[in-house]
């Protein structure tokens, strides 16, 4: 069964570009990992400084091998003179779900 894991970041209007970059800026890290399915980062549109990045996985094995390997060292890079970057959230929390009912798009 599948996994749902939403990072919720609390990002102030000044940082929104800054962490909307750095996504950018690793577009693909995520997508050959063995039991990803799916990403996504959702912009706030009103009401709220609450960005959501989803991330759908085959179990919960694979998304913490993912985790603890190639997640730990994207977020190591240093910046300039290589130090860490300032990050551009204020706060974060990881919620999870397992998938129990899904539906697509039926075919034309």
């Amino acid at each position: 069964m599948s996994v749902v894991k939403i990072n919720v970041l609390t990002v102030p209007a000044e940082q929104r570009e800054v962490l909307e970059q750095r996504f950018a800026a690793r577009a693909h890290a995520v997508e050959n990992s063995d039991g990803f399915e799916w990403f996504e980062l959702l912009r706030p549109v009103e009401g709220t400084d609450t960005y959501l990045v989803y991330t759908r996985w085959r179990d919960e094995a694979s998304f913490q091998a993912w985790l603890e390997g190639p997640m730990k060292a994207a977020h190591r890079g240093g910046g300039e003179g290589g130090e860490q970057p300032k990050p551009a959230a204020s706060g974060a929390t990881l919620w999870s779900f397992e998938v129990v009912q899904q539906a697509a798009p039926k075919g034309e």
